[in-house]
């Protein structure tokens, strides 16, 4: 599993990308201290002896109860010989290894592990690429300097973000920019195989193991020996599969299914999610367990909407193949494009662009690829989700919802009127100054042109 220290990383549509470190807590559930928390360290001590770094005043606790430590495979519960027991999820143990998530009892007194996230600001790379990703807007090049200090690294990687903003191309990137490059990049996609395919796909299976199974084969956690392998559509895993992947990743072993000889891997794993597996796990769709094991790094990738900056770079990269470039493009399909939502991001782009270098052409290119949204014709795209981080402390969870809305609001108001300022401030019936306010601090910028 991993260890307390490994970094990870959380980018939403409202944070600016930073590097955070994973820590854990430890929350008392039921006891005399409901709610409160402590500190993981490299050694923590239960027990109601006032010589314990978590003192617990209750009956069934014994004086020197329980021990956690941290060691290179993650924290380790030790029970000193307590009277009432230690337990992990309701098993007994002498000494057991702790995953977030997981409860500890002591008694009846219970806690559990939860990881936390603490931000560290990292600066703009100066490169606009990295692999085949291009991008100048602060969002990427800070994307970008992650990825630089990452790649090279065996961290495991999840990677969320909307339909078509280059997950794949990403995980692929950090492969090509990684010390397995010489090795397999095997791609699961859980959305293109059928439910009851994935087990046998991800760890193989042996002959005659089911009916149908007429000849040994591999799984991708055994193929892609010493490289990358990329899990995406994740939150589509199967439940019974997960913690079948879970025991795989924390013991890098595996048993191919019909068979009971263990295989030893060597490899790095990046998943990918359209979904945000909070929600998932809060509605008993994915373990939380798996979740903080893909987690160690995880990186969002910003929706087109968010960097239209970037367009010209883009689209250079789209048209590189045929004569033209984004300077080339009718002036009227340049504004177009910059006031478009791009509900299908940058693969929504590049299919556009494409299509008209071998088709219609960019004079002739069909109006009714771009959904009216963007002209104000009344049909906004429902691509936009807005819910709360359910799991961060009501104020915080308040303000970065308010946040949000705020700059989904006026991506689409700018959007409608052209990124001019007056005519977008007379339709949201605000005053320009606040508006201009509003956007320096969400910094999507607009002309004062009416």
């Amino acid at each position: 599993m991993p260890t307390p220290n490994q970094s990870t990383r959380l980018i939403t549509s409202i944070d600016t990308p930073s590097l955070a470190v994973q820590a854990y807590l430890l929350e008392m559930l039921r006891g005399p201290d409901v709610g409160k928390s402590w500190p993981m360290a490299d050694r923590i001590s239960i027990g109601k002896g006032g010589d314990n770094t978590v003192v617990v005043i209750d009956a069934t606790v014994s004086r020197n109860h329980l021990e956690i430590t941290q060691t290179a495979e993650g924290y380790k519960v030790t029970d000193l010989d307590s009277t009432n027991g230690t337990f992990l999820d309701d098993a007994r143990v002498v000494e057991a290894y702790v995953r977030p998530g997981m409860e500890i009892r002591a008694g009846e007194v219970v806690f559990k592990l939860r990881a936390v996230h603490e931000d560290i600001t990292i600066e703009p790379s100066a490169q606009e690429r990295f692999g085949p990703l291009v991008g100048s807007s602060g969002l990427m090049r800070r994307m970008f300097a992650l990825l630089e200090r990452i790649a090279a690294t065996d961290a495991t990687i999840l990677i969320t973000g909307e339909t078509g903003t280059g997950k794949g191309a990403v995980a692929r990137a950090i492969h090509d920019e990684s010390g397995r490059d010489d090795k397999p990049f095997v791609v699961v996609d859980c959305g293109a195989i059928s439910q009851n395919l994935i087990e046998t796909e991800l760890f193989g299976h042996e002959k005659g193991a089911f009916t149908g199974a007429t000849r040994q084969r591999q799984g991708a956690l055994e193929v892609c020996k010493g490289g990358t392998l990329f899990i995406d559509e994740l939150d589509d895993l199967p439940l019974d599969v997960q913690p079948k992947l879970l025991r795989a990743l924390d013991e890098r072993t595996i048993t191919r299914v019909g068979s009971h000889k263990t295989i030893n891997l060597d490899l790095r794993v990046v998943a990918a999610t359209k979904k945000d597996l909070r929600e998932e796990i809060a509605e008993g769709r994915f373990r939380e367990d798996l979740y903080y094991r893909l987690s160690v790094v995880t990186l969002t990738l910003p929706p087109l909407r968010d960097r239209l900056e970037d367009l010209p770079l883009l689209a250079n990269v789209f048209l590189s193949q045929s004569d033209t470039c984004w300077e080339d493009l009718p002036r009227n399909l340049k504004q177009r494009l910059k006031g478009h939502i791009f509900p299908g991001n940058v693969r929504e782009l590049r299919n556009l662009l494409e299509r008209a270098t071998y088709l219609e052409g960019f004079d002739q290119l069909d109006p009714s690829l771009f959904p009216s949204e963007f002209r104000g014709a009344g049909a906004v795209s429902t691509e936009f989700k807005l819910t709360a981080n359910y799991m961060k402390p009501f104020k915080e969870a308040k303000e970065a919802l308010i946040e949000r809305f705020e700059r989904e609001y006026l991506q689409r108001l700018m959007a409608r009127n052209e990124r001019k300022v007056a005519p977008a401030a007379r339709e949201a019936k605000i005053d320009r100054k606040y508006l201009y306010m509003l956007l320096a601090k969400h910094e999507l910028g607009g002309s004062g042109s009416s």
